[in-house]
């Protein structure tokens, strides 16, 4: 990697931060990140992502302790020892109490392309699943290229009735994850596989 590429360098270092400062995001700094967003590749150009921003913090409490709730239900349902399900329960709250702010990526249909038949809708979504997808790692890798730390939480997934009911969320709005965003207070040193296990040329 070229030392002065910052281009490269932001794909490089980029890393999943979990811990932040108490430092507050300035709102014009979301902004451009939600603008790197919105530029993302996307099917049939119908950009059908949809953002949630959460500053407020009795917002992000309540969607905190609502998310921990429901997935603590879920462990113990798993069989998950009591005392266990409450103690990651708990990470995941306060990981989410303590980001700077809260992203939540949506995809909406409505402007998708509509099919007779399962097959084709299915994919109709899939592909606006992707666009989404995309959309919120660009956002990533803007927060990293601004020196925000950033997560990609998957978890509204598994509670999309929870995380509609605390942010309010318009009915067509499909919640598909949480980045929790703030100045990192921690270092994450991470590895990945090298090309040769992952590749097939042809």
């Amino acid at each position: 990697m070229p030392a002065h590429d910052s281009f490269w360098r932001t794909i490089y270092t980029r890393r999943s931060i979990r811990a932040y400062s108490d430092q507050p995001i300035p709102r014009e700094l979301l902004e451009r990140l939600l603008t790197a967003a919105i530029w993302a590749p996307n099917a049939h150009n119908r950009q059908p992502w949809r953002f949630v921003v959460v500053t407020e913090r009795s917002r992000q409490q309540q969607l905190a302790g609502r998310m921990a709730q429901r997935w603590e239900q879920d462990l113990l349902a798993d069989g998950l020892d009591e005392a266990k399900a409450r103690a990651q329960a708990e990470r995941s709250r306060t990981r989410i109490m303590r980001a700077g702010a809260l992203v939540l990526g949506c995809l909406t249909m409505r402007e998708m392309d509509r099919y007779p038949d399962d097959l084709r809708q299915r994919l109709e979504w899939q592909m606006a699943v992707q666009s989404a997808a995309l959309a919120l790692g660009q956002l990533l890798l803007a927060a990293h290229h601004e020196g925000l730390g950033a997560c990609w939480m998957c978890a509204p997934l598994f509670a999309p009735d929870v995380v509609r009911s605390a942010l309010e969320l318009p009915e067509d709005w499909e919640p598909q994850a949480l980045i929790t965003l703030g100045y990192p207070a921690e270092r994450n040193e991470k590895t990945r596989k090298p090309l040769e296990e992952v590749v097939l040329w042809r």
